[in-house]
């Protein structure tokens, strides 16, 4: 788990999940809540110098099924 310490203005927490994981930082809102008690509490736009626990992202499993492509 790492954490960010917001320096800018308009930060949300989607957004944070979004720079660091991209699409897949979604999934992780529930998660980030979860690790940081009383986040919503300050409302949609995180105030400056807010410390954020950011989840990590969990293991994706492979496919059970080769891959099969026509280009490769």
């Amino acid at each position: 788990m790492d954490a960010v310490t917001i320096r800018g203005e308009g930060i949300t927490l989607d957004l944070l999940l979004w720079r660091k994981y991209g699409v897949r930082g979604q999934s992780l809102v529930e998660a980030a809540f979860n690790a940081n008690p009383g986040l919503s509490d300050l409302g949609p736009v995180l105030p400056l110098g807010t410390r954020v626990l950011i989840p990590d992202l969990p293991v994706q499993a492979r496919p059970a099924e080769p891959l099969i492509t026509l280009f490769g």
